[in-house]
Formats: C-alpha cells, sequence, structure tokens
C-alpha cells in the first residue's frame, strides 16, 4: 500500500493492475462485490471505474434503478477523496451526495469517473460522471461532499 501511495503523492496515474490490496479497494465490498465494479486507475486528479449493467442494478421497468447511480457516484467520490488524505493518516467521511439521472439505461458497459471540484484542508468536493460506454453519452452525474477526518476525531 505504502507503494501505491508514494507513487500518487509523485503525481503518477496507477492501473487497475497495480490495485490489489490497497486498502480502499480491498475493504470496497459494497462497489466490487455489490455493484460489480471494476477499478481501472486512480490518480490524485481522478478516479475511475466501469461496471457491466445485469439484472442486479435493472428496477421493474428494466432500466437501471437510481440508487445504482448514487452508489456508483459515492463509491467513486469517496474512494477518491480518500486517496487524497491517505498519506497524511486521514481519512474521509460523506457529507452530501447529489445525483442527477439524466438517461436510461438497460444494458452494457457504464465508464464512471471522479475528478475534483475543491480539495481542502476540511472537505473535498469530487464530481462524478457516469458515460454509455458505447458512444460517451452521459447518463447520470453526481458530486459528493466529504470531510478529511483526524482519527482521534471520531465518535466526538
Amino acid at each position: 500500500m505504502a507503494a501505491v501511495l508514494a507513487r500518487l503523492e509523485a503525481g503518477e496515474t496507477v492501473e487497475a493492475a497495480d490495485l490489489e490490496g490497497l486498502f480502499a479497494f480491498a475493504r470496497d465490498g459494497f462497489g466490487t462485490t455489490t455493484l460489480g465494479l471494476v477499478w481501472d486507475r486512480v490518480s490524485l486528479e481522478a478516479v475511475s471505474a466501469h461496471l457491466d449493467i445485469d439484472d442486479r442494478h435493472r428496477q421493474p421497468y428494466g432500466i437501471v434503478h437510481g440508487g445504482v447511480w448514487c452508489s456508483v457516484v459515492e463509491s467513486l467520490a469517496s474512494v477518491a477523496a480518500a486517496l487524497r488524505v491517505a498519506a497524511s493518516g486521514r481519512f474521509v467521511v460523506g457529507v452530501s451526495n447529489s445525483t442527477d439521472f439524466l438517461r436510461s439505461h438497460r444494458e452494457g458497459r457504464v465508464v464512471a469517473t471522479a475528478t475534483p471540484i475543491h480539495v481542502g484542508r476540511s472537505q473535498q468536493l469530487w464530481q462524478v460522471v457516469l458515460s454509455r460506454d458505447s458512444d460517451g453519452a452521459a447518463l447520470a452525474r453526481g458530486q459528493v461532499r466529504l470531510a478529511n477526518v483526524d482519527p482521534g476525531q471520531v465518535g466526538s
């Protein structure tokens, strides 16, 4: 983990093959197991992942449930923000998630990319865009505000 964090701090982009075992992904059972997110690459300026839509993502009308988009937005923004503060020993907690649904989607690969809007001392704001892989059309867009937390602040 320390080697990957050092690479990120040096401004590198880390590809999927080098992410295995990194804390943010090893503990992300919801995003990777439940949603099926596959993490593609990370840097301190962008995090990207994809998922292949299947029956677990669809609501009764056959289109992707809006909660899936919200969850993908939350997962990418949280991992991205956590990586920004990991070297300092801090972690992040979500404060707000706002997701807009732009187009319906039934099947096929969806690509998601998180980029920072603001990274400050006490909080971060990340934007996540989810797009159809086949034509690049935006399906949803969200932003998540997160608080940077020192380990000693937990429970206070």
